[in-house]
């Protein structure tokens, strides 16, 4: 594993939801391991899809989206059939997130996730983790190349802004024009 690549993907704590009506029902469907099978553990917390929503400040649409894209799954369903969502999905659908306004693709997006689970893979060999981490690197390089891109578009509009409040003082009543 990683030392602290969880927390440096997802970065702090996804806030809390204020209605703590979750976590839900633990004991419905199991959860899945890092092997995708199913296992019945009644102390992961798992929250449902409102709650998700609003701890991630995500539209349940965008979730059911990238549920629907193959990008974060579920791990179970309660015997409502409701989606229910362990903190690990919640921290994956976060990395998902943080990705979107970089302007990356839902392909894009996947391969990122699947870099991931490799490199925190116990199971993941050498040269598995090696192609992995120069994905990561282009992955890096990328995203260094949009934040400047979006800190300069972000300059520009500050100014835009500046050119609206000048205008705005020097029209006020009683100045000459």
């Amino acid at each position: 594993n990683l030392p602290g690549a969880a927390t440096w993907f997802t970065g702090p704590e996804p806030r809390r939801a204020r209605h703590r009506k979750e976590p839900v029902d633990t004991s419905v469907n199991g959860i899945a391991d890092s092997a995708g099978e199913l296992r019945d553990d009644r102390s992961v917390p798992r929250y449902q899809i409102g709650t998700v929503a609003e701890r991630t400040a995500l539209s349940h649409n965008t979730l059911r989206h990238w549920h629907e894209a193959g990008l974060v799954s579920p791990s179970g369903r309660s015997e409502g059939g409701f989606r229910l969502y362990s903190d690990a999905d919640i921290e994956r659908i976060l990395v998902i997130r943080r990705m979107k306004p970089i302007g990356f693709t839902l392909e894009q997006m996947q391969q990122l996730l699947d870099v991931l689970d490799v490199l925190q893979s116990d199971e993941s060999g050498p040269e598995d983790r090696a192609t992995a981490r120069a994905t990561l690197q282009e992955f890096a390089q990328q995203t260094r190349q949009s934040v400047d891109r979006i800190r300069r578009h972000l300059a520009y509009g500050t100014e835009f802004a500046a050119l609206f409040a000048d205008l705005l003082r020097a029209s006020e009543p009683g100045d000459p024009p």
